[in-house]
């Protein structure tokens, strides 16, 4: 099975854990933290990844670390995923449970390129419309790209929406150079 697979069910199991704790955004932030500090601290990534020290060790580190300032049950997934030997997978498990807590949400997350910086009002009337537009939440990711002269491209997952004078002027320099040949 492929890492990101194995990260989904993961990230399954822990989106039911936090839906019965009702706390979808507390526990999306506590796998967070957890996995920031794996893929930000050597020590505790080697520590985690150390075959030789045990399992029982590991988990009796988390508990003691983590007992007093999380609930008992995120604990004890993050104790799962020790005797699983799935513990390097918390950043991918953490990619995994956002996305997922969006479908749930009915969120989505769109690429908005602009040829300008964009302020904080357009950024707000930019979401508004894809949100009534697409009949989701749309949390727009702006990019600048002065090159595209105007107009904005809009990416949503797989789907890519160009309308850019950049574009629009290649397609009329195309459509005048059609006309000439002929």
């Amino acid at each position: 099975m492929r890492d990101v697979t194995i990260a989904r069910n993961y990230a399954e199991v822990l989106l039911s854990l936090a839906r019965k704790a009702d706390d979808l955004p507390g526990w999306g932030a506590m796998l967070g933290d957890v996995a920031g500090a794996v893929e930000a601290d050597d020590r505790l990534r080697q520590f985690l990844e150390a075959p030789q020290i045990s399992a029982a060790d590991k988990k009796r580190v988390l508990a003691t670390a983590f007992g007093d300032r999380m609930p008992r049950l995120f604990v004890r997934y993050l104790q799962t995923l020790i005797d699983k030997r799935r513990q390097m997978l918390l950043p991918e498990i953490a990619r995994e449970y956002l996305l997922l807590v969006d479908e749930v949400e009915g969120r989505v997350h769109a690429s908005v390129t602009l040829a300008r910086e964009a302020s904080d009002e357009d950024r707000a009337a930019l979401s508004a419309q894809l949100s009534r537009a697409l009949g989701r939440t749309v949390v727009p990711h702006v990019t600048v790209r002065p090159e595209i002269i105007g107009g904005l491209v809009l990416r949503v997952g797989d789907t890519v929406m160009d309308g850019s004078i950049r574009r629009r002027l290649g397609v009329l320099r195309r459509r005048m150079l059609a006309t000439q040949v002929r």
